[in-house]
């Protein structure tokens, strides 16, 4: 195999294992014996439970438990899920309502689980749950964002969830009233459902003392540390494990209440209990991303310089808090607020509120996209109102390259950066020059085309801290235990080439270990585009701590002094001998010795800095105005990742995260009707984005390494998603506007474009 370094494109190893049917997912490798649990959801939005009678479903043929919140609390659990908070401008604490794993009294979404019912196969426990007498009485459903909906939670007043603030108020109102110029716009960021290609699942067996769950989770001590809580477990009674995982994207890094109830099945009928999600409960169930809505407001000078930025969002957190619900939309949001431009003030005012639906959490980006999606619709608006050109806006208004670090209004401080040039490259990759001369070919076939631009800037989130641990096993095999967990993005890959690249370890004979609390102490898991960046520096440092206790033993075997021993990442080297040993031939002499000290090494490690990803993404559309189609004709990317580990996986990721952001913008979108009913709750009816929107994705990297981690990288995981949100919709807006369309919002569906276009048209007439 070519010798792996930094930036060379390595094919991803694992995936020999997924397309041949070798992987080992949470529904694949549960216990065949298993018992199967079906979950019953709550069919109406909001009410109040009068009955719940579940004794006809445990007479039911192949049944071995029916359980609800009561009979929960009877076997002496303390119900409740957690759910963080933050605080609102008058310093109280935000909303912290109840939200049982099983509905207690009252249900207040279409989906929310009210019992479980465990059996010998999927089928009976599904008939079975036919049988449970539910009955209830309507109360009104709340789809409001205005504050004035029916009440959901006594604790939340009008519904209100928090009332939060970021930045100085006055110096932001004292900008804005002595500016040349203002501008303002209302933005609308729909819901989305995560839809990962694998469902939610989980199975779990209790030995009469130990607690094993399984589940399709990014990472597993949070879990570990909850159930051990909630079932009242010492820690080391309690082992989680994450399989192979078919898609995070968010959605599977908190808990969910079917963690809870599975476990508590399979501890009181001492019997492994599975559970697998279908689309459908999904869709119903999984938390989704997204769904609010901005004022946003801009101050500018004679110049056109920005003097201030102004910000009142309201976020749909959905009927309850979601486990990181509060924080997404407020403090991680405010992480980019004012994104890559020198800004003198700044007020970002967000509240929250309860409603009839699914809760929202985090999603691909989990803040970021919302915030760069916002800033960069308003400097398009801004632009066209102004009258000059968006692009040139965006560079008189850049952070210049000589002020690095910069130390932004909130709290961040970018380490690196030169966004001029990076704007500059992809302003040549996508040719912008020549699209005068496409926009008059689409117009002479009765098209309208547009161009669209975002330069976005992420913050790289998740615990900065993380370990490594290498054994030299008996079977000549190198294991590497990491604390993050893949989801698809190729982590087996990565480590293990970063690994040899360090090591001179054959590729072929390296394990990388993930996702068991019994065999990793401690980790991260996998979000906030944290794992290539943590792990690898914790690998570069259980490296060093390898080198340094092999050296010593290397020197005894050859003779020589410590210090006459080198090693070049492939061989030790002991001068003034002929001895040349690798890494796998010391630790075989080791093993020899009797010196199982050196057979295990571990490191851990903390990044003083996060990195901060940034870069442009542009996007070409044609819209047919008599149907309203929008078809993406071009996207180009120029990327500021800094130093490259394996370019293959993250243009691969930049991929993955382009059509997620694309599909928001041009097809996705969740609809519930006046009674809170999801409307779109099937692939018939919510549209997932196809391989025939997208183009081919033009990808190029502009590399100013990061000063935040010794490799000079920057994380990828979510950039695709957070500028192409924003690059598509200006496009198609910059498509729309030639025909009078003032507002747009996403998604832009053909019926929507089509209304859109002939409100337009309707408006020039009158």
């Amino acid at each position: 195999m070519e010798k792996f370094g930094r930036s060379q494109p390595i094919t991803r190893i694992e995936d020999v294992r997924f397309l041949t049917g070798h992987g080992r997912y949470v529904d694949d490798i549960a216990p065949a014996h298993a018992f199967h649990a079906f979950v019953f959801r709550s069919p109406v939005a909001h009410a109040t439970i009068t009955e719940l009678d579940l004794s006809d479903a445990r007479e039911a043929e192949g049944v071995h438990m029916v359980f609800s919140a009561d009979d929960m609390e009877a076997a002496g659990l303390t119900l409740g899920m957690d759910g963080t908070t933050v605080k609102n401008i008058d310093g109280s604490t935000g909303a912290s309502p109840l939200r049982a794993e099983l509905a207690r009294d009252r249900v207040r979404f279409v989906g929310e689980p009210v019992a479980v019912v465990v059996a010998d196969t999927l089928a009976q426990a599904r008939d079975a749950a036919e049988l449970i007498v539910f009955e209830y009485d309507e109360l009104p459903v709340s789809l409001s964002l205005d504050f004035n909906g029916p009440t959901i939670h006594p604790e939340a007043p009008d519904n209100r969830a928090f009332d939060w603030g970021m930045g100085d108020a006055d110096a932001t109102d004292a900008a804005f009233a002595k500016a040349a110029r203002t501008v303002s716009m209302d933005v609308g960021d729909n819901r989305v459902i995560v839809n990962a290609m694998e469902g939610r699942g989980v199975w779990a067996e209790w030995d009469g003392t130990r607690l094993h769950l399984c589940v399709n989770g990014q990472g597993v001590w949070g879990t570990k540390s909850k159930l051990a809580a909630k079932f009242d477990l010492a820690a080391d009674n309690v082992r989680v494990t994450n399989p192979d995982v078919g898609g995070g994207f968010g959605m599977k890094a908190m808990e969910h209440p079917e963690n809870v109830c599975i476990a508590f099945a399979a501890m009181q009928l001492d019997h492994p209990v599975r559970w697998m999600s279908d689309r459908s409960e999904g869709m119903l169930s999984d938390n989704a991303g997204r769904d609010l809505v901005h004022t946003a407001e801009m101050a500018f000078d004679a110049d056109n310089r920005i003097t201030a930025y102004r910000v009142h969002t309201i976020c749909n957190l959905g009927a309850y808090n979601s486990q990181f619900a509060q924080p997404i939309q407020t403090q991680l949001f405010s992480r980019v607020l004012t994104s890559v431009y020198d800004i003198p003030a700044t007020w970002l005012h967000v509240e929250g509120v309860y409603t009839n639906t699914t809760q929202v959490d985090a999603y691909r980006g989990a803040g970021r996209p919302e915030a760069i999606y916002l800033m960069e619709r308003l400097m398009d608006q801004a632009a066209r109102e102004l009258g000059v050109d968006p692009w040139e806006l965006r560079r008189k208004n850049f952070i210049r390259a000589d002020q690095f670090p910069y130390d932004t209004l909130v709290g961040e401080t970018y380490d690196v950066g030169d966004f001029h040039r990076v704007l500059a490259a992809a302003e040549a990759q996508a040719d912008r020059p020549g699209f005068a001369a496409r926009r008059a070919a689409s117009e002479a076939r009765g098209r309208l085309r547009g161009l669209g631009l975002c330069y976005y800037i992420e913050s790289i989130l998740g615990d900065p801290s993380e370990s490594a641990r290498v054994e030299f096993a008996e079977d000549g095999m190198v294991d590497l235990f990491v604390g993050t967990q893949s989801n698809g993005q190729g982590h087996e890959t990565v480590y293990t080439m970063f690994l040899h690249d360090q090591t001179g370890i054959p590729p072929e004979k390296i394990r990388v270990v993930q996702g068991d609390s019994d065999r990793i102490k401690q980790g991260g898991g996998t979000g906030g585009s944290r794992s290539v960046t943590v792990q690898n520096t914790a690998t570069l440092a259980a490296v060093d701590t390898i080198v340094a206790a092999f050296t010593p033993f290397v020197a005894e075997l050859a003779g020589v002094d410590a210090e006459n021993v080198s090693f070049d990442h492939e061989t030790f080297r002991a001068e003034g001998s002929n001895v040349v040993l690798t890494m796998l031939d010391v630790a075989e002499k080791a093993r020899e010795a009797g010196r199982d000290d050196l057979l295990q090494h571990e490191a851990r490690t903390k990044l003083d800095a996060r990195s901060f990803p940034n870069g442009a993404h542009v996007a070409e559309v044609e819209v047919d105005p008599a149907t309203g189609v929008v078809t993406l004709c071009k996207y180009t990317v120029v990327d500021d990742f800094g130093n490259l580990i394996n370019p293959m996986l993250v243009e691969g990721q930049v991929h993955g995260g382009v059509v997620q952001g694309v599909g928001q913008a041009l097809t996705e979108h969740v609809i519930y009707d006046e009674e809170g009913q999801l409307l779109t709750a099937s692939f018939m009816d919510y549209a997932m984005p196809r391989a025939d929107l997208m183009p081919m994705i033009g990808f190029t990297t502009e590399p100013v390494p990061s000063t935040a981690n010794i490799m000079g990288m920057k994380g990828c995981g979510e950039a695709g998603t957070v500028g192409s949100m924003a690059a598509t919709a200006n496009a198609v807006h910059d498509a729309l506007w030639a025909r009078g369309v003032a507002k747009a919002d996403m998604p832009f569906t053909p019926l929507r474009v089509w209304e859109m276009l002939q409100d337009a048209q309707g408006i020039a007439a009158e």
